[in-house]
């Protein structure tokens, strides 16, 4: 079913006033973290994660209250059922975190069952040593992925897609930053995090790889055709199908970030920023920096005949 069928939209005529935006949201993305500071999960800054089942429902805000009185700076949130709780505290307490946590409830309530249903600890190297490992797997998958579209393309096209991904990245590394200092959302930095920006990294390339195809497909069908027309045709052919699949992904995420719990809450919110930056940056980011690169750097007049000869290469290498 295709909702935007025969578009015209002329979506590459405003491209200089999106990258400005983008610049923008990039430095916010470089800085924020810088200045606001991330909030690491216990995988990364190292510390004890217990889940506690009790006896009986219990308000989530008083437990807040017996477990701040004894232990600073410890994280509780709701997991699975109402009597159930997820605690995170630092690596302060040492390996006996579960046993003090525990001591702390159980005086304040005397008269509940508690039973520890889990607990993990990781030390601060440990911690360190992920980070690192997370950062490199995010820049691996970025080249990766350059280097497939360079051959499946042409370089020019897999440094656009490439840019596009970091442009993605650090918009909702950004937004991530700030809406969890500002406390909209509870969000951390952990495992299930950088999984969402993996997803986000796959997600944002599939939609470049849908449009670059077409403008491959659009350089045999319509030979000689200026390139930013050929690239506004392509996107506008393959937008039904880039909505269509946006807004059923959208609808899920939104659902499970509203409705899912905290656990969740921090792989949905930020698959769902990223997937929204995704589709913007498949539009208005690879397609732009392969016209700026065509203009600036090969020196083409893309309506000149030297823009011709191009395209002439370019789907002949289409053909290959």
């Amino acid at each position: 079913m295709e909702f935007f069928h025969g578009t015209k939209i002329d979506f590459l005529s405003k491209r200089n006033t999106f990258i400005y935006v983008s610049l923008i949201l990039n430095v916010i993305g470089i800085l924020a973290p810088i200045v606001l500071g991330l909030r690491y999960g216990i995988d990364f800054e190292g510390g004890t994660e217990l889940t506690m089942r009790f006896s009986q429902k219990i308000n989530i805000s008083e437990i807040r209250t017996v477990v701040d009185k004894e232990i600073k700076g410890a994280e509780i949130k709701s997991y699975g059922k109402e009597n159930q709780f997820l605690i995170r505290v630092g690596t302060s307490l040492g390996k006996d975190a579960g046993s003090i946590v525990k001591m702390a409830i159980q005086k304040a309530y005397p008269q509940e069952n508690i039973d520890i249903l889990s607990s993990s600890t990781i030390g601060p190297k440990v911690g360190k040593e992920l980070r690192t490992s997370a950062l490199i797997a995010v820049i691996l998958a970025i080249f990766a992925i350059m280097l497939y579209l360079a051959f499946r393309f042409e370089f020019t096209y897999g440094v656009g897609a490439a840019i596009a991904i970091v442009h993605d990245v650090l918009v909702t590394l950004a937004l991530v930053t700030v809406f969890s200092k500002l406390g909209i959302v509870n969000l951390e930095i952990n495992q299930s995090m950088i999984a969402a920006f993996l997803t986000v990294v796959g997600f944002s390339v599939n939609d470049t790889v849908i449009i670059f195809d077409r403008v491959r497909e659009n350089l045999e069908r319509h030979k000689g055709m200026n390139l930013i027309k050929l690239m506004n045709l392509s996107i506008n052919e393959t937008l039904s199908r880039t909505i269509n699949t946006v807004l059923t992904v959208v609808m899920v995420l939104l659902i499970i970030t509203l409705f899912g719990g905290e656990v969740l809450q921090g792989f949905s919110f930020t698959m769902l920023v990223g997937i929204l930056t995704g589709t913007y940056s498949s539009i208005y980011i690879a397609s732009t920096f392969v016209i700026w690169y065509i203009q600036k750097v090969k020196k083409i007049d893309i309506e000149g005949e030297h823009h011709r000869q191009h395209l002439a290469e370019l789907s002949k290498a289409a053909k290959a």
